[in-house]
């Protein structure tokens, strides 16, 4: 029987559909509570068939030691920046992915937490919990100027929901879709920095590469203007940590909110955590019920596609 190990809670926590289409698989499935660190990875490694995995640490020892059992990987969601993929296809052992399903619910998150920050939301629904009436004056999203940083699939998304609150939208990035930025009114930026001078909220929706690594950082982050708001529902690693926790402590009208971390989840002493000025969820940006019914599904359909000779619906090249 094909063993295969589950790490994804999304996928394990949320009711839907795509319980009984890996149950109708007939697979043996072993559960584990992701994201696992590679110490765990290289413990369960060698006796499975297939990875349904989330952002688990996919090392290249992890695959060396996963042969010759392991016959493929099938990653729910997009980010592949966990899976050491050069190790993966110099070992031979298949990377598959989900791209275009997620880009509707991570764009309304980014909304919820820049809506969130602008308004004083969390804040203020506590203090009322608490018994508590304060009236904290916010900021209206209309006439400011959001800077995309990747306009792929998310950014996109986010530029149509922009559109309609009266942003002004500039964007970065190496993918350019002419038609659709000239529609929307998106102004290329042809740098990074000159995007960080003139936007009112930087939002990040690129991939994490070497190039993208600590792309905010402690050289540019000064860069920002006054009251700027930052967002990030791509991946920690984009932005220096360091260097955005001294930024916030010296400079409070300055505003970070994520809904993302390194590592997580984050241990209690976090730089991040705390702060008065910055926002963070726990990485649910994709967890809906319709988004995780889309993923799941199609992770699967990859896996049994893919064990059955036939072209999954997604593959690393």
């Amino acid at each position: 029987m094909t063993r295969v190990l589950l790490t994804t809670t999304s996928f394990q926590d949320t009711p839907g559909t795509h319980h009984e289409l890996l149950a109708r698989t007939g697979f043996e499935i072993v559960r584990e509570r992701g994201p696992l660190n590679e110490a765990r990875m290289l413990a369960l490694a060698g006796g499975f068939d297939a990875l349904l995995c989330g952002d688990d640490a996919i090392t290249r020892a992890v695959i060396a030691k996963s042969r010759p059992r392991l016959r493929v990987i099938s990653k729910y969601g997009i980010g592949l920046d966990k899976i050491d993929l050069a190790a993966a296809a110099e070992l031979k052992v298949p990377v598959l992915f989900t791209p275009g399903v997620n880009h509707t619910t991570v764009a309304e998150h980014t909304f919820a937490l820049l809506l969130a920050v602008m308004r004083n939301i969390v804040v203020e629904a506590n203090a009322t919990a608490r018994g508590e009436w304060r009236r904290i004056t916010g900021r209206e999203l209309a006439g400011k100027t959001l800077g995309i940083v990747g306009m792929g699939r998310i950014g996109r998304e986010v530029a149509i929901r922009a559109r309609a609150f009266g942003l002004n939208l500039i964007g970065h990035g190496n993918y350019w879709e002419g038609g659709f930025t000239t529609a929307l009114g998106v102004r290329r930026c042809m740098g990074f920095e000159a995007l960080l001078r003139e936007a009112d909220i930087v939002t990040f929706h690129t991939k994490l590469t070497p190039a993208t690594r600590h792309l905010l950082n402690a050289g540019n982050i000064g860069l920002l203007r006054p009251g700027a708001i930052v967002v990030n529902c791509a991946r920690s690693e984009i932005v220096d940590t360091p260097a955005l926790v001294a930024a916030l402590k010296a400079n409070p009208g300055l505003s970070y909110a994520a809904d993302v971390m390194e590592p997580e989840p984050p241990p209690p002493d976090h730089p991040l955590l705390g702060l008065p000025n910055v926002l963070i969820t726990p990485h649910i940006g994709s967890r809906t019920h319709e988004n995780v019914q889309r993923q799941a599904t199609c992770a699967i359909e990859n896996l049994t596609l893919f064990l059955a000779g036939k072209p999954p619906h997604a593959q690393v090249s």
